[in-house]
C-alpha cells in the first residue's frame, strides 16, 4: 500500500530536489568557468610564447644577417667562425627535438639556445661597431642573475658580482678583469655540479683530457643523464656555446680592440650580456 504524504511534505521534497538541482547547476557552471579560465590562461601563455619565439627568431636572423654583411676582419675572424658554430649546433638541436618539443625542459632549453645563438652574433656586431650609440641608457653593471649562482656556490655568486662591478668605462682593464673572473665561473659551475670522481664513477669510459680528467663534454653529459635526459645535440650545443664564450674572452684579452683595448659602454654591456645569459643557460642545465 502506497504511503500517503501531506502537501507540506510534498512541497518540502520538491524544494529539496530544486535545491539539489540548483547546486548541481552551480557546481557545473563553476567547473565550466574553471576550465574556461585554464584554457584562457593556456592560450595567453601560448600567445606570449609564440610572440617571444617570433621575436627571438627575428633577432637571431637580424644579427646573423648584419654580421654576414660586414667585411671580414682579422680581429674577429676566429670569433665569427665560432658564432657560426653556435648557430649550426642550435639548428641541429632544434632538428633533433623539433621546434615544439613535447618535453617542457627541451622547450625551455631550445628558447635559451636560440637566445644564446643570437647573443653570440650580437656581441660580434657590437665589437665591430666603431661608433658608440645611445650610451646613456646602457649600464653594464646591472645583472639579471639573482640566486642561480648562489644556489650552486656562494663563492661563484660573489665572483660574478665582482666581475660585473669591474665593468666600468673608467677601468681601462675592464674587459680583462671581467673575462678572468667569468671564465672561472663557467669552469667552477661544472666542477661543483659534476665533480671528476662522480663523472668517472658514472661512466668509467668517459672522454678525458690529456691530464686524465673528464672533459667538459663528459661533465655536460653527466648532468644531463642525472636528469634523465639523453640528447647528443644538446650536449653539443652546450659545449659549443661555452667554447664560443671562451673564444670571445680570448679575443678580448688579445688587446687588439679599440684604443688600447678599451671598450665603450654599449660594447661592455654586450660582452656582459653574452656571458650573463651563458651562465643562466648553463645553470638551467646543471640545476
Amino acid at each position: 500500500m502506497a504511503r500517503r504524504i501531506s502537501r507540506s511534505q510534498l512541497r518540502s521534497k520538491l524544494n529539496q530536489l530544486k535545491s539539489k538541482q540548483r547546486q548541481a547547476i552551480n557546481d557545473y557552471n563553476r567547473a565550466v568557468r574553471k576550465v574556461n579560465s585554464a584554457i584562457n590562461q593556456y592560450n595567453s601563455k601560448a600567445r606570449a610564447h609564440n610572440a617571444r619565439v617570433r621575436a627571438n627568431r627575428q633577432r637571431l636572423k637580424s644579427e646573423l644577417n648584419r654580421l654576414a654583411s660586414r667585411s671580414a676582419n682579422t680581429r674577429t675572424v676566429t670569433y665569427r667562425v665560432s658564432v657560426r658554430s653556435v648557430y649550426d649546433a642550435y639548428t641541429r638541436y632544434e632538428s633533433q627535438v623539433g621546434p615544439e618539443p613535447a618535453d617542457p625542459r627541451h622547450a625551455a632549453w631550445l628558447d635559451l639556445a636560440e637566445r644564446e645563438s643570437a647573443n653570440s652574433a650580437a656581441v660580434a656586431n657590437a665589437l665591430l661597431d666603431e661608433a658608440a650609440t645611445d650610451e646613456a641608457a646602457v649600464d653594464p653593471r646591472q645583472t639579471e642573475i639573482e640566486d642561480q649562482l648562489r644556489a650552486i656556490s656562494p663563492d661563484l655568486d660573489q665572483r660574478w658580482r665582482g666581475a660585473v662591478f669591474s665593468l666600468s668605462p673608467e677601468n681601462p682593464d675592464a674587459a680583462r678583469h671581467f673575462c678572468t673572473s667569468t671564465r672561472e665561473v663557467f669552469a667552477q659551475i661544472l666542477e661543483v655540479t659534476a665533480p671528476d670522481e662522480s663523472v668517472t664513477a658514472s661512466d668509467p669510459s668517459c672522454e678525458r683530457t690529456q691530464a686524465g680528467k673528464p672533459t667538459r663534454r663528459s661533465k655536460i653529459r653527466y648532468v644531463l643523464r642525472r636528469k634523465g635526459v639523453e640528447a647528443e645535440s644538446l650536449e653539443e650545443f652546450v659545449q659549443t656555446d661555452i667554447d664560443n664564450i671562451i673564444e670571445l674572452f680570448n679575443e678580448l684579452n688579445s688587446g687588439t680592440h679599440g684604443h688600447a683595448g678599451r671598450f665603450d659602454l654599449r660594447q661592455l654591456a654586450a660582452i656582459k650580456t653574452r656571458a650573463e645569459h651563458g651562465i643562466l643557460f648553463l645553470a638551467s642545465i646543471v640545476m
